[in-house]
């Protein structure tokens, strides 16, 4: 329950930091910083599809703001870099580093039933009445599409909506573009 903790901190610190700071990039990474804490501690609690989809928009995310404050500040990153900031970057990775470690090491080993042991978990539900309730042969399709629907359709909104917004944002050239070049 410490490493929990410490991500909390470390997440209420990185956002602080996003706050007080002047400099547009620095406030990003720690935005960053903060969603990929966030997808660690949904690890954590044992919610991989959660962390999952918190990673892919966390990545698309990151990719539209620093493409936006690198075009909007014209941020230079030079050899001349304070000591300090050095060090505090890598205690930062570092951080991240070993509380992904932690996270990782608190999850069952792979085929190992977690909830065999509680009688009303939804996963013996699935199991034992899966075929009964949805008809469905395939029991990881009746759990996805009929037992997790509103929860699958949200993330396969969130994911989508991202992919849509990053192409939209990366793209090269705009139609206004594009139409005053052919008219």
């Amino acid at each position: 329950m410490i490493i929990f903790y410490c991500l909390l901190i470390f997440m209420l610190i990185a956002a602080i930091v996003a706050v007080e700071t002047e400099k547009l990039l620095s406030s990003v990474i720690c935005i960053g910083a903060i969603g990929f804490g966030a997808s660690l501690m949904f690890l954590f609690l044992r919610a991989p599809d959660i962390a999952i989809t918190q990673i892919v928009v966390e990545v698309l995310g990151l990719i539209i703001l620093i493409r936006a404050t690198i075009s909007r500040d014209l941020t230079f990153i030079t050899g001349d870099r304070e000591f300090f900031e050095v060090v505090v970057s890598v205690v930062i990775v570092f951080v991240i580093f070993l509380a992904g470690i932690q996270v990782l090491q608190t999850l069952p080993d792979f085929g190992s039933p977690i909830f065999a042991q509680v009688a009303d978990a939804p996963s013996n539900t699935y199991v034992s009445r899966g075929l009964g309730k949805t008809g469905a042969a395939n029991l990881v399709t009746s759990v996805i599409l009929d037992f997790r629907a509103y929860d699958t359709l949200g993330e396969a909104t969130v994911l989508f909506t991202s992919i849509i917004g990053a192409t939209v944002i990366l793209r090269k050239k705009c139609r206004k573009k594009m139409e005053e070049t052919t008219g």
